[in-house]
């Protein structure tokens, strides 16, 4: 089947089962192969799980050998907004073709994402028709909490993680969006990692994928 994003699929060794699926939602200028370096080490404890990793549906516009969820050259809330949710409509249609391809519904998918891709996951997580099975969300932030909070549909439980160091997502983000998570009655657990910048350290992706374990183990 041909999708509407462009994606690197990893998918389990051929005698295992696909049971689950991680979709990586990459940062502002970068790439489904970027992402797809999480599942390196992910893979080998999630051996039933197919990962996703789908290009941006536009060309970076600081970056054109990259891709972006949404423009940033325009710093306008409307404006973002406005295009963090034409976005959102593309990813949901590319949502739709991964279950359709391999049988799933919302509670086998864990949606994932680094910065922009982390703003995109938690978008999507909460106005789904459906609960995902989880969100994991690597130094991003809310985009709008009053839209957000306004087309909430779902409380799919969230893990939020983020460097204390950060200079490109501030961390008090973390602590806006914590907030947010509360207030709605949404499960949410957060971390902040010590002596951080804009990355995913080692520390960040075991917290991540023991979170991902157990929410797939009580399926």
């Amino acid at each position: 089947m041909t999708f509407c994003l462009d994606a690197s699929i990893i998918k389990p060794e051929k005698d295992k089962e696909i049971k689950n699926a991680i979709i990586l939602l990459h940062g502002y200028g970068g790439d489904g192969n970027d992402i797809s370096m999480l599942s390196l080490n992910w893979k080998r404890h999630l051996p039933n799980t197919i990962f996703v990793c789908p290009n941006g549906h536009e060309r970076c516009v600081i970056n054109p050998s990259g891709y972006q969820w949404f423009d940033l050259s325009n710093d306008d809330p409307e404006y973002i907004l406005e295009q963090s949710i034409k976005a959102e409509n593309k990813i949901d249609q590319f949502l739709g073709e991964i279950k359709k391809e391999f049988n799933f519904n919302n509670k086998r998918i864990c949606l994932s994402g680094f910065s922009q891709g982390s703003m995109m996951s938690i978008n999507l997580g909460l106005t789904s028709d459906e609960e995902y099975n989880c969100i994991v969300g690597f130094s991003g932030k809310i985009i709008n909490q009053e839209n957000l909070k306004s087309r909430k549909k779902v409380s799919t439980s969230t893990l939020l993680i983020h460097g204390d160091s950060d200079q490109v997502v501030s961390p008090n983000y973390l602590l806006e969006a914590k907030d947010f998570f509360m207030r709605n009655n949404i499960d949410v657990e957060t971390h902040l990692i010590k002596d951080c910048d804009h990355h995913i350290p080692i520390e960040a992706s075991s917290i991540a994928l023991r979170y991902i374990l157990k929410k797939f183990n009580n399926l």
